[in-house]
C-alpha cells in the first residue's frame, strides 16, 4: 500500500509539472480563462456541491467549515488527476481535443479537539487555445482580404491554508488563506492578402500575485435519530490588485517590424466578491441529497479592455482597464451519494454511487460593445463512484482508502460579436472528462495498547 501511494503522489507531481493546463478552447480567451470547480473526489461525481458537505473521511475544501468534522485519530491525503475530450464548434469549423490536468492535492488533519486543519494546491482558471479565422474581404475593398490568427497560454494557481473550529455542537466556522499566482500571454495577428499592406500584431502579458482569503459556516440540525440537514455558507474576498497589465501594438511589412508601442496599466485587475449557499439532507449513514447556489460578482471587477483583439478599426484605441468587462457568474447545481451498507463486508454494497447535475451563466464576455446581449452559458451532467481499495471495515469501521471514479458531460453555449463581419456568432463546446481521485487514511493519531 506504501508503494501505491508513493507512486500515485509521484505520478500527480509530475502531471502537475507537465500538463497542469488540461484545456485547449477558445473559449479560454475571455478573462482569466476556464474556471476551475473547488471539487474533489468525493464530490466530482455529484457536480461539486458541497457547502452543506462534512464527514471526517472527507477533505471539503469548499467550505473550510467543515475541516472541523476531521475525525480524532486520522490524517487524510486526497489528490486527483482527469483527462477529457472536447469538441469545439465555431461557425462551420470544428475541432476535437484530448488533454489531461491535475487537478488537486490536499492534506487534512486534526489539530485540536474541534479544530482541523488543511493545506492544499490547485488550479483556479486556465488558459490555452490556437486556432485562426479563414480569409474574408475587407470592407470597402474588392480583392483584399484579411485573415485572423489568435493564440494564449497561462492561469491562475492558489495555495490554501484553513481550519475549520466547531465552538458548539450546531455550529462549524472555518478560515482559509489563499496564495494566488499566475500570468496570461495572448498573441493576435490579422494578415492582408495585398503584399503592399501593412500587417498589425497584438500581444497582451498580465501577471497576478496576491492574498485572498474564505469564510464558512455550516448549521446542524437534527431531525430525529437518523435523519438531519446541514445549512453551509461561504463568502470569499474580492479586491483590487496591484498586478499590471501591458499591451504590445506591431505594425509589420512582411516580417520586418516596421513600428512597436507598448501601453501598461497598473492595477489593471480584481478578483470577485463570492457568495455561496446550500443544504444538504442526510438519511441514516447512506444517503445523502444537496444542492448549492453560487454567486461571483465579476462585473463589479475591473480588467483589462480589448483583451485579446486586433483589427485596424480599434488598433489606436486606448488601453485601460475597467468595469463591465466580464458578466457576474451564477451556478445552481444539486446531487446526491448513496452507499447500500457503508459498514458492510461486500465490496460494491460498501461502494458509494453519486449522480449530479448543475446550470451556469459563465463570466465570459465575448462582446465588449455590448452588440450581444445574450449571456454564454453552461450545464453538465456527472456520475461517479467511491470504491474502498481494501477491506478493513469489521476492524475500524469504514476508513479504507478510496479510490474516487467520476464521469462529466458538460455543454457550453457563448455567444460573440465577430470583429470582421460584425455579426452574431456562436462558440458552443462539449466536454467529457474522467476523473480519478485517490484518498489515503492514515491512523497516524491512534494510541496503541500493549496487554
Amino acid at each position: 500500500m506504501n508503494k501505491i501511494k508513493l507512486a500515485f503522489i509521484a505520478a500527480s507531481f509530475a502531471l502537475a509539472a507537465h500538463a497542469q493546463n488540461g484545456i485547449n478552447t477558445p473559449y479560454s480567451r475571455y478573462g482569466f480563462g476556464i474556471q476551475s470547480e473547488r471539487s474533489v473526489g468525493f464530490n466530482k461525481g455529484m457536480a461539486g456541491i458541497a457547502q452543506g458537505f462534512r464527514n471526517g473521511q472527507e477533505v471539503n475544501i469548499a467550505n473550510p467549515a467543515s475541516y472541523s468534522a476531521v475525525d480524532s485519530l486520522t490524517a487524510l491525503f486526497d489528490m486527483g488527476i482527469s483527462v477529457q475530450n472536447s469538441n469545439h464548434k465555431m461557425g462551420a469549423l470544428q475541432q476535437n481535443v484530448r488533454n489531461s490536468s491535475f487537478d488537486y492535492f490536499a492534506f487534512q488533519f486534526r489539530a485540536f479537539k474541534n479544530v482541523g486543519m488543511t493545506l492544499g494546491v490547485m488550479p483556479i482558471t486556465n488558459i490555452k487555445y490556437n486556432f485562426s479565422s479563414s480569409s474574408e474581404t475587407l470592407a470597402g475593398t474588392e480583392n483584399v482580404t484579411s485573415s485572423y490568427s489568435f493564440n494564449g497560454d497561462g492561469g491562475l494557481r492558489e495555495v490554501f491554508f484553513g481550519t475549520g473550529w466547531r465552538p458548539f455542537r450546531p455550529i462549524s466556522l472555518g478560515f482559509n488563506v489563499r496564495y494566488v499566482w499566475g500570468d496570461y500571454t495572448h498573441n493576435a495577428r490579422m494578415s492582408l492578402s495585398d503584399t503592399y499592406a501593412f500587417n498589425l500584431a497584438r500581444t497582451y502579458t498580465g501577471e497576478v500575485n496576491t492574498y485572498s482569503w474564505q469564510a464558512g459556516l455550516q448549521f446542524i440540525q437534527p431531525l430525529n435519530k437518523k435523519d438531519k440537514i446541514v445549512l453551509g455558507a461561504t463568502y470569499t474576498y474580492g479586491h483590487r490588485l496591484g498586478s499590471e497589465a501591458t499591451r504590445t501594438t506591431q505594425t509589420l511589412n512582411s516580417s520586418t517590424i516596421e513600428e512597436a508601442t507598448s501601453d501598461t496599466i497598473k492595477n489593471a485587475f480584481q478578483l470577485p466578491h463570492a457568495i455561496a449557499v446550500g443544504v444538504t439532507y442526510y438519511h441514516s449513514n447512506n444517503l445523502r441529497i444537496g444542492a448549492d447556489f453560487e454567486l461571483q460578482k465579476w462585473s463589479e471587477c475591473r480588467f483589462p479592455n480589448q483583451q485579446t483583439g486586433v483589427s485596424s478599426s480599434t488598433i489606436s484605441e486606448a488601453y485601460t482597464s475597467t468595469t463591465g468587462q466580464l458578466n457576474d457568474r451564477t451556478k445552481f447545481s444539486a446531487g446526491l451519494d448513496w452507499t447500500p451498507v457503508p459498514y458492510g463486508t461486500k465490496f460494491f454494497k460498501r461502494c458509494t454511487y453519486k449522480a449530479g447535475a448543475y446550470f451556469s451563466q459563465t463570466y465570459a464576455k465575448a462582446d465588449p460593445t455590448g452588440t450581444i446581449t445574450d449571456k454564454p452559458y453552461e450545464f453538465g451532467v456527472s456520475a461517479g463512484i467511491t470504491m474502498p481499495i481494501s477491506n478493513k471495515a469489521t476492524e475500524w469501521g469504514n476508513i479504507s482508502p478510496r479510490i474516487n471514479l467520476a464521469v462529466q458531460w458538460a455543454h457550453t453555449n457563448i455567444p460573440y460579436l465577430n470583429a470582421a463581419t460584425m455579426r452574431k456568432g456562436t462558440l458552443k463546446e462539449d466536454y467529457l472528462r474522467f476523473c480519478i481521485g485517490v484518498t489515503f487514511n492514515e491512523r497516524w493519531f491512534h494510541k496503541w495498547k500493549v496487554k
